[in-house]
């Protein structure tokens, strides 16, 4: 084949974007609905946000200083990137609208940030607030990226979620319909899905109205519920290996959506958090492996996309 075998994130921003664009992380002091009691406490069993946080996205710096200090890094090398501020810590549409839109603003207001990804939860999307995402994403890119994790409600809620695959399609859905492009997050090889429940994830997802999509493996994090639970049941448990993982992940995206862009396929933690697996390999290193075992299978998004699958 001659075209590419998976819609990578790229390409999909060179078709938004002129020149280069870096998304900067943001933590602007957002909590979640099951850490401060509202739906429950502890958040999510597999969740501790040290992972996924840059040195430089300290909540006490604020959010003007973050994105600041995180375009000085980016442009030594690139002086003329573009910037999206990237809402990721917690849920972030969980608070006052008002406070929510002044904390979006005062980051559009930096010079070369050309737009925002907002990482929220499915039970905390506001009609109010689609209103101004809606009015914002016709002169701003915006994008809305939902964590889903699952598409079973079963492991949903063995997860501490607090919110069901039904509240997935209905946030997804609404914001859609507003012309608002709309993202995922999956979390693939949760305790208690076998491969038939992971793929058909993908058949569930390819139904849904999104544009981009994030898959990332599980991973044991220090100071989780999650590890505590390993440490007690590791037969619960099935740890992919890397080869394992790519395999999944091809006959994943051969069922999903052929349009839907799949923005990355593994997550990496900080070593000294990371319990387990430890493939030691950077995401350009994953892909690089998925590409090359892509064509080996002569596989693409979309190969055994069924429009109307199995939804049991």
């Amino acid at each position: 084949m001659s075209r590419a075998r998976y819609n990578d994130f790229g390409n999909f921003l060179k078709k938004h974007f002129d020149g280069k664009v870096q998304k900067i992380s943001v933590h602007a002091g957002f909590t979640c609905p099951n850490r401060d009691g509202n739906k429950g406490y502890g958040g999510c069993t597999y969740c501790n946000n040290q992972t996924f946080s840059p040195d430089y996205c300290q909540i006490e710096k604020g959010i003007t200083r973050q994105i600041e200090e995180g375009i000085r890094f980016f442009s030594r090398k690139y002086p003329q990137m573009k910037y999206l501020a990237y809402f990721q810590s917690y849920t972030n549409t969980y608070g006052e609208t008002d406070d929510l839109i002044r904390k979006y603003e005062e980051a559009l207001s930096i010079p070369n940030v050309t737009g925002l990804i907002i990482g929220t939860r499915p039970d905390c999307m506001p009609e109010t607030l689609l209103d101004y995402l809606e009015s914002l994403s016709k002169t701003k890119f915006v994008l809305v990226e939902y964590g889903i994790e699952s598409t079973d409600n079963r492991t949903l809620e063995q997860i501490n979620r607090g919110h069901t695959y039904e509240e997935t399609v209905s946030a997804i859905t609404r914001t859609a319909q507003r012309s608002i492009l709309t993202g995922g997050h999956l979390i693939l090889g949760l305790p208690g899905e076998c491969r038939n429940t992971l793929l058909l994830h993908a058949d569930r997802l390819s139904q849904l109205p999104i544009t981009t999509l994030k898959l990332h493996q599980l991973q044991l994090i220090r100071h989780t519920k999650m590890a505590s639970q390993y440490d007690k049941n590791p037969e619960d448990f099935h740890l992919y290996t890397a080869d394992e993982y790519i395999d999944l992940c091809i006959d994943f995206i051969e069922r999903l959506r052929p349009d839907i862009i799949v923005e990355r396929f593994i997550s990496q933690s900080p070593k000294e958090l990371l319990i387990a697996p430890d493939w030691g390999l950077k995401n350009h290193e994953f892909t690089a492996r998925l590409t090359k075992r892509l064509e080996m299978r002569d596989s693409w998004q979309g190969k055994f996309y069924k429009s109307t699958p199995e939804t049991k």
